[in-house]
């Protein structure tokens, strides 16, 4: 999926609406292995996440940016991918995700925010 490029007003505005609009929705770097990690977690669990893959270079850096912005009070590490939200709210990185699968949350989670309807 892209987001598009230009102005960082736009670029959160972008960031907003995926966020809003979608069940689940990560945001990657291209060739990154953690980033691969979370999506094949999520799709084995029989997730379809919206994907936003960004370059892995300063072309990315508006929609970056609006990322990290949007997150910034949730967390103090808020500066590496995969950055993951479920249900419109900012769940965290891989850290976060592989936490809440053993601990047995992150199904429940993911049925809450309608992503999974088993």
């Amino acid at each position: 999926m892209s987001i598009g490029h230009g102005q960082s007003g736009a670029a959160s505005e972008r960031v907003s609406e995926l966020v809003s609009g979608n069940a689940v929705v990560v945001f990657t770097v291209r060739g990154c292995c953690i980033c691969h990690a979370v999506k094949q977690l999520l799709f084995g669990l029989g997730v379809g996440p919206a994907i936003v893959e960004l370059a892995n270079d300063t072309s990315d850096k508006d929609i970056n940016a609006a990322i990290f912005r949007t997150i910034r009070g949730g967390t103090d590490n808020c500066n590496r991918f995969p950055v993951v939200f479920v249900g419109g709210k900012f769940l965290g990185g891989i850290e976060a995700v592989l936490a809440h699968h053993i601990r047995g949350a992150l199904v429940p989670l993911l049925k809450d925010a309608g992503a999974l309807w088993l």
